[in-house]
């Protein structure tokens, strides 16, 4: 029962806005709301899957990819480098593009596909109390820059070439094109789960 509990988690990641035919999500707009399970995940990533997606800042394109996941990344104070690479394994094995079936039959590494990477310590946003989001549970800058950095170095050993990112703590704009919609939320806290459920 603990270990079902501990795999559900609860987001929504960020203000979405449709401007001709794309997504546009404002990452400085109000924070999702984590739901009952704050201090019971681990270093999280929202995955959308699209058909183009680029990020801004102060106006200028910093990344653009074209088909591919665009994964919005937020780091926990309890996060170690493991949780990193677990995700990235992860990220580039999850079976969410179509095969010639039409069917969510195959990964990125399989697909061709590309990524953008962002850094949003928004999606440790806590709105069970008040009005105001608490990030308590959101790691420090020095220690989320140097997980974040580790988990994209993770990603470009995996899909050399293929691997765009924003710009850490800056003010960024994303704007996609969803394809689906497709929309995957992952918490690293599953591997602890499951190593414990092996015991």
């Amino acid at each position: 029962m603990r270990a079902r509990a501990l795999e559900t988690s609860y987001i929504n990641a960020g203000t979405t806005e449709q401007i001709a035919g794309f997504t546009r999500l404002a990452l400085w707009a109000a924070p999702p709301c984590a739901g009952h399970l704050v201090n019971n995940t681990r270093m999280r990533v929202v995955l959308q899957r699209v058909k183009q997606a680029s990020v801004t800042v102060s106006g200028d394109l910093v990344g653009a990819i074209g088909a591919g996941l665009a994964v919005l990344v937020g780091v926990n104070r309890s996060d170690t480098r493991e949780d990193a690479v677990w995700l990235a394994e992860k990220v580039v094995n999850l079976r969410v593009f179509p095969d010639d079936g039409g069917r969510m039959n195959r990964s990125l590494l399989e697909s061709g596909g590309e990524l953008l990477v962002i850094s949003q310590f928004t999606l440790y946003g806590d709105c069970r109390k008040g009005r105001r989001p608490d990030f308590t549970e959101a790691a420090p800058p020095e220690q989320a820059r140097n997980l974040y950095d580790y988990f994209v170095e993770q990603l470009r050993a995996r899909v050399p070439n293929h691997v765009t990112t924003g710009v850490f703590q800056a003010h960024m704009e994303l704007s996609l094109t969803n394809d689906g919609p497709v929309t995957l939320v992952c918490d690293s806290i599953k591997r602890l789960v499951k190593t414990e459920n092996s015991k």
